[in-house]
């Protein structure tokens, strides 16, 4: 049967049904959004004479989820246009409706009665054939199915989100013994390339596999820190990105996760094993007078830490007062800090001979041992396992990869030593003489299944850098960027500098790379896999330039980095840049005057030049201007005055979009520009990108004058900040800045819709930026930034 999901159903509006149902939204799914009738009025309904049968009364949890939809923060919708998307109703009125859509997901309460007597109305209306998956976090999947007919448990399975489901990569599949295998690869292959979602396909235990493992940890964290005496902020300080996790490392995740429902998550696992594991899951008790007293973390203001006034204060689990959040300071903290690569780091950790070595050695040990006993029960493979670590929890190696790094052979011994009964799973790895659960040959990943190596799955759409390059090696280098082969006649150019940050190699690099694809390749992709695609120019080498008033260097600088925008804009084969995460400044500048923008589903892009005393220098200034009106249609009347304003505004307001689609709306991306849902997809749909447009018949933009508003135009863009200066919104050094930008976009000193060479745009851009950098409060807003990493205003 061929599957597609055109229209969905979320049976449940809380957070997560909510959330679900956004995510949905936002890939252009319409969605029906279900919930129980309230039974009771409240006194403000009774005081507007409504009824139990009204409408509005019997949809309101849902209605209600929706107006929350748009407050959240991190926002669940990529557009609030999105929210259109999303129909509302109820469980009692709106059940015949589940005959039109395409999948059901329940997302009720986690009781299993409740459940299967949703599954006895659902199972009596929908229509064959129709996906139905429930979001519960640990019932058994199998004892949902009970009692249903043979077309739905065809058609039943785990679908597990984790929360906020726009973010978070992790979607675990748990399938019944009932599930059509051809559901289950229909699923997979729509969470991957239309969810976004990384799969991990898991069995049907408690907890399944990301919250069995992570709940574990979280319990064994807090056994340890109360055992070894060590305080909630020591323990944060080294459990976060130290060793490769969040940043909200153990107790910030609990505040923000929730005491209440980590407690519930917990107890779904002790209730369902017995013995030593079980004990690991039963909350210590001071956890539980935590929740108690209704401190449960960020929804009451109040847990492990407590925030009054600017300081963050830790609570101590025996007095039960909260006092100043202390940090370990230890040797091996210094030491690991110059260690590169986070192998190296978190193996010098764990087996320091301190205070952070102790505690590190105690969480992980016990924590890697039960990843290994669990093996072959929660999923098939380890591959499985660490990627549900990394997905769901943010784990920047999975317990087998941290296995791998802190030496397998060398922890078992202390592991032995210390009484821990170590795994067969694990024995036999070191019985055959291997000595990592990973191996890599000539770029290709293999993995241990008991028995022998067996290749990682590789899915054709996600390219992996490193190894990429490690197998096909580049065609040139330097020390900001690297030119790539990635086959069928395409190139990639790979930024590397630190935080991708532009400087003359790059540019170089930039140059180089044109001019080679011209010559011998179909096409170019500019894209990486850092952090972020590019946070600017190098404002650090800018900085030391213009304090050395070396303004001849810069003005060459820039001309460089003009020059070699504009062999993007003009190269005769297609460019497509493949922004993600930050793409700021320098990084916005790559991407407008490239044949076609393929963006990841979370790029937040933006010239925030104004944010350090500048204006965009790259040719930003002009090439959005261009993108607002290449987006308008042929043939209707253009009031430049009006694309200059929302241009001048733009940048002035150092606007950056918290979406790729929210960037059509800013115009950084046009209708014809792409956005790849799933990352990990987003070099290889860039790929394609370029492949269609070099057998479309590629030619690039003729070269062409650009109408601007001259003088008067000039005078309107000030009014609006002559209006904040005089109200006190902004600064003299803002209106100045202010003014340069409005004297570029408007071109100067012409009259209304002159048309003027491109050329003579950037040269007034180039000028101001220039003039700009020369200033003294300028100076300072850069050096202000480089030192605290945000914006001063003076």
């Amino acid at each position: 049967m061929a599957y597609q999901i055109k229209k969905a159903a979320v049976l449940g509006s809380g957070v997560m049904g909510s959330g679900i149902a956004a995510h949905l939204a936002n890939i252009g799914i319409p969605v029906l959004l279900l919930d129980i009738v309230p039974n009771k009025l409240t006194e403000e309904e009774e005081g507007k004479g409504l009824s139990l049968d009204d409408p509005k009364v019997r949809n309101k949890f849902a209605a209600s989820a929706l107006e929350k939809l748009v407050k959240q923060k991190p926002a669940p919708l990529t557009s609030k246009k999105n929210l259109s998307l999303i129909q509302v109703g109820n469980l009692d009125d709106d059940l015949e409706k589940l005959k039109d859509v395409d999948w059901i997901i329940e997302v009720v309460v986690e009781n299993l009665e409740v459940k299967k007597g949703l599954y006895e109305k659902i199972d009596a209306i929908r229509t064959e054939g129709t996906i139905v998956s429930s979001n519960t976090s640990g019932i058994s999947i199998e004892a949902m199915a009970e009692g249903r007919s043979e077309d739905f448990r065809k058609h039943f399975l785990g679908t597990h989100f984790f929360n906020p489901p726009r973010y978070l990569k992790l979607l675990e599949i748990i399938p019944t013994e009932a599930t059509s295998a051809e559901v289950v690869e229909y699923m997979t292959n729509f969470a991957e390339d239309r969810l976004g979602k990384g799969v991990v396909l898991a069995k049907d235990t408690p907890n399944f596999i990301a919250n069995r493992i992570g709940t574990y940890g979280l319990l064994i964290t807090l056994r340890e820190m109360e055992k070894r005496g060590f305080s909630i902020g020591e323990v944060d300080s080294v459990t976060g990105t130290l060793i490769g996790r969040p940043k909200s490392a153990t107790f910030r995740t609990l505040d923000v996760v929730g005491l209440d429902t980590f407690m519930h998550v917990a107890k779904n696992v002790y209730d369902q094993t017995q013995g030593e594991e079980q004990k690991v899951f039963e909350l210590p008790p001071f956890m539980k007078k935590m929740i108690d007293n209704g401190w449960l973390g960020a929804k009451s203001k109040q847990g492990f830490y407590l925030k009054q006034g600017k300081e963050i204060l830790e609570l101590d689990p025996e007095t039960f007062e909260y006092g100043p959040t202390k940090k370990l300071k230890t040797p091996s903290i210094e030491m690991a800090k110059q260690q590169k690569g986070l192998v190296n780091k978190v193996k010098s950790l764990v087996y320091a001979n301190d205070r952070t070595g102790e505690i590190l050695w105690h969480i992980l040990a016990p924590t890697l041992v039960y990843s290994a006993q669990l093996h072959g029960e929660i999923a098939d493979d380890i591959v499985a396992i660490d990627n549900a670590m990394k997905w769901g929890f943010g784990w920047q190696q999975g317990p087998f990869e941290i296995w791998d790094a802190i030496g397998v052979a060398k922890s078992v011994e202390r592991m032995e030593a210390e009484g821990l009964e170590i795994p067969s799973f694990v024995r036999s790895l070191l019985a055959k003489g291997y000595e990592t659960f990973y191996r890599e040959e000539e770029g290709d990943v293999f993995y241990f299944d008991g028995d022998t190596y067996q290749p990682v799955p590789v899915n054709e759409k996600v390219i992996d850098l490193k190894r990429y390059k490690k197998k096909h090696g580049v065609i040139k280098k330097n020390s900001g960027a690297s030119l790539i082969d990635l086959g069928d006649g395409i190139a990639l150019l790979e930024f590397h500098s630190q935080s991708n940050a532009i400087g003359l190699d790059i540019i170089q690099m930039i140059n180089f790379a044109i001019d080679e694809v011209e010559k011998n390749y179909k096409g170019l992709v500019i894209g990486n896999q850092g952090k972020n695609f590019c946070v600017g120019a190098n404002l650090g080498m800018i900085l030391m330039e213009a304090q050395d008033d070396n303004i001849f260097e810069l003005d060459f600088t820039i001309r460089q980095f003009q020059n070699a925008m504009m062999k993007i804009k003009y190269c005769r084969k297609p460019v497509v840049a493949a922004p993600f995460q930050m793409a700021l400044g320098g990084g916005a500048e790559v991407c407008l005057p490239a044949a076609h923008i393929q963006a990841s589903a979370e790029t937040y892009i933006g010239l925030v030049e104004v944010g350090v005393g500048l204006i965009p220098g790259g040719g930003g200034n002009v090439n959005l201007y261009a993108k607002h009106l290449k987006g308008l249609p042929n043939g209707v009347h253009i009031d430049y005055q009006y694309v200059a304003n929302k241009v001048f505004e733009t940048i002035a307001m150092a606007k950056v979009s918290t979406s790729a689609e929210e960037a059509r709306g800013n115009n950084f991306l046009d209708f014809a520009d792409g956005i790849s849902v799933n990352p990990d997809h987003l070099l290889y749909d860039a790929k394609q990108a370029v492949l269609a447009l070099y057998e479309g018949g590629y030619t690039p933009p003729a070269k062409a004058k650009i109408p601007v508003t001259g003088d008067s135009g000039y005078a309107t863009m000030l009014l609006g900040a002559e209006a904040m200066y005089l109200s006190g919104h902004i600064s003299d050094h803002d209106l100045k800045i202010a003014k340069k930008l409005a004297f570029v976009l408007s071109g100067g000193k012409v009259p209304y819709g002159t048309l003027v060479e491109e050329q003579y745009m950037l040269d007034l851009e180039r000028e101001a930026f220039l003039s700009l950098v020369a200033e003294p409060k300028s100076q300072q807003r850069m050096q202000h930034m480089l030192l605290k990493g945000k914006p001063l205003r003076n």
